[in-house]
């Protein structure tokens, strides 16, 4: 290993992909290989170091001791020598590339519409994958690779995770309007007297709307608990269900038909919408651009304001 001469470096970048997605045929699609050809590096690269360094468990490759020593330090030096040979930029017009995306179904239908849009025009051969999961989950997926980016709502995080700002969300009220009669909202009374509809992955009310509630000393009933935002606003014609979601899914101005949309009669705070990424895709030059796009698709200026 002190003989640089006598190793091949591009052995460095197959290992650094291996140990960012533990698994050969994602490493292979990142570094436009074959799945052969990764195989066989990742066998040279075991004599190299004389360690198994990825030990197959399950559907993905686990790091040893080693593997995990050698990691972080690795990215560092190849993070080092692209910028002093002048990353290649990732020209989305000609390259192939998988993007492996985890998000819920209301950040599916906020992003997905306007960015499969961009992709089609811009990046013809970049393709997604996308899976959905609990935020818990997401987080343990980017921090081992299973996906290169999360969508979704993070409080805290884990140190070596990046964070960037989507947008601020509101939540807003949408209801029948032949239920409201001559009104256009509700009073705090009015919005308790009816049964209500609750979207949650877990059908449980530790969410932002009953907390805000339960902090004032009030209660709703739950009338339907489902873990479906898309489906969610069109339960709502023809009852006297009251639905409180976040603005984005809602209809916008002037498209709501029969339906009302207003403001909550109680204070709800917004909460902040992210992507979140693993530190070692910071220099990614395709997952650099996959980001500013997001960045320039959901930016804060085209947030919902709070009042409607």
């Amino acid at each position: 290993m002190n003989n640089l001469a006598g190793i091949d470096l591009n052995l460095l970048v197959v290992l650094d992909a291996l140990l960012a997605e533990r698994h050969v045929s994602r490493a292979a699609l990142r570094l436009n290989k074959s799945q052969p050809a990764v195989s066989h590096a990742l066998a040279r690269l075991r004599a190299l170091f004389d360690d198994p360094l990825l030990v197959r468990h399950g559907g993905q490759l686990d790091p040893t001791v080693r593997a995990l020593e050698i990691a972080p330090r690795l990215a560092e030096a190849l993070a080092h020598m692209r910028q002093l040979v002048g990353s290649q930029p990732f020209d989305p017009g000609r390259e192939r590339h998988v993007f492996r995306l985890a998000m819920s179904d209301y950040a599916a239908l906020v992003l997905l519409p306007q960015l499969m849009a961009v992709l089609r025009r811009q990046a013809p051969n970049v393709d997604l994958i996308v899976s959905q999961a609990s935020r818990e989950v997401m987080m343990s997926q980017t921090i081992d690779g299973e996906i290169d980016l999360a969508l979704g709502v993070f409080p805290t995080l884990a140190e070596d995770l990046r964070t960037s700002l989507l947008f601020e969300e509101y939540f807003a009220c949408l209801a029948d309007g032949a239920s409201l009669g001559d009104e256009k909202a509700m009073d705090l009374a009015a919005y308790l007297e009816r049964p209500h509809i609750l979207v949650s992955l877990r059908g449980d009310t530790g969410n932002e709307i009953d907390l805000a509630l339960s902090a004032a000393g009030h209660k709703r009933r739950i009338a339907l608990a489902l873990p479906h935002w898309s489906a969610a606003p069109g339960l709502v014609l023809g009852t006297d269900l009251v639905l409180t979601v976040a603005r984005r899914i809602l209809p916008r101005e002037g498209e709501t038909g029969p339906l009302a949309i207003f403001a909550p009669p109680f204070a709800i705070p917004p909460f902040f919408f992210r992507q979140i990424w693993h530190r070692r895709r910071d220099g990614d030059p395709a997952h650099r651009w996959l980001r500013e796009l997001i960045n320039e698709i959901l930016s804060p200026p085209d947030a919902v304001p709070a009042s409607m």
